[in-house]
């Protein structure tokens, strides 16, 4: 059984496992990030085990457990290292109320944010991954945060959730870009994490407001096109992909209504990162 610790943001997590390859990627993908004072709290205790039964040999399963709760069903043993990351975003989506949550990449330039929202498959995380290795800073992957007391968005840079063919792109635009091993067969098909850039984990503690709501789309073989859209169309749009809207009420509606008043919304169509990038660099 091993150990790790570390800051993520506004969160301190601890990994337990025995399981080799879990041990192995944490090593390659947070060997940045600051480990845990040994006085300090922390937020999330998760072990990543093996069920203690015959399917430890049989058809060999993972369990993932936090704080002595099992949230989810067993998952083939080779599934454990995405299971961990997609049971770190249930934990935050499932607990952090102080924050409202939306399934969003976030980016950062000159100091103001542009949040990303959008459903699996839209482009957000392959999007997100190109921009924040080519002068963005990474504030989030798959969770934005907005601070219900100040308004301004927390970071969560951590490794970058990317599937099936969007690996391959990746790997091809940045090649110096270290990847988890690719796991094949799992509900959102071929997965593989992609290492934060170092600035992006080094700046972590930095929260900043927002410039603007972009709702991208790749669309093959597109120009860049960015248009500004209504204030209902991203209310409605803001809602559906939010995880808690319907947990903090009021103070949610109040929130994104202080938000649209006050910065503009857009959809993006690409299939280029580097018109995105032009695109993108304008608003802020």
């Amino acid at each position: 059984m091993f150990s790790r610790t570390f800051a993520l943001g506004p969160f301190n997590f601890k990994i337990n496992s025995q399981i080799i390859k879990v041990k192995t990627e944490l090593e390659r993908l947070y060997k940045d990030f600051v480990p845990v004072a040994d006085a300090d709290f922390i937020d999330f205790d998760i072990n990543i085990t093996q069920p203690p039964n015959i399917r430890r040999w049989l058809r060999p399963q993972v369990d993932f457990i936090v704080d002595e709760f099992k949230p989810f069903k067993p998952l083939p043993l080779n599934h454990a290292y995405p299971m961990l990351e997609w049971g770190m975003n249930w934990c935050i989506a499932s607990n952090a109320h102080h924050f409202f949550i939306m399934h969003a990449a976030a980016i950062e330039k000159n100091n103001k944010v542009i949040v990303l929202p959008a459903q699996s498959g839209a482009g957000k995380s392959t999007l997100s991954a190109a921009l924040s290795y080519n002068g963005w800073r990474l504030f989030s992957d798959e969770l934005a945060l907005f601070s219900l007391k100040n308004k301004l968005l927390y970071p969560l840079a951590r490794p970058i959730n990317l599937k099936n063919d969007s690996i391959d792109i990746i790997r091809n635009y940045i090649p110096n870009a270290v990847f988890s091993e690719v796991v094949h067969d799992t509900h959102k098909g071929t997965v593989a994490l992609l290492k934060p850039p170092l600035d992006s984990v080094k700046q972590v503690n930095i929260e900043n407001p927002l410039a603007c709501f972009v709702f991208p789309k790749y669309v093959e073989n597109s120009p860049v096109r960015l248009k500004a859209c209504s204030v209902e169309q991203a209310f409605s749009s803001i809602i559906e992909q939010s995880f808690n809207y319907h947990i903090l009420g009021k103070e949610a509606f109040e929130l994104v209504s202080y938000y649209l008043r006050n910065v503009k919304a857009y959809t993006l169509e690409y299939s280029d990162f580097i018109q995105a990038n032009d695109a993108l660099s304008e608003l802020v």
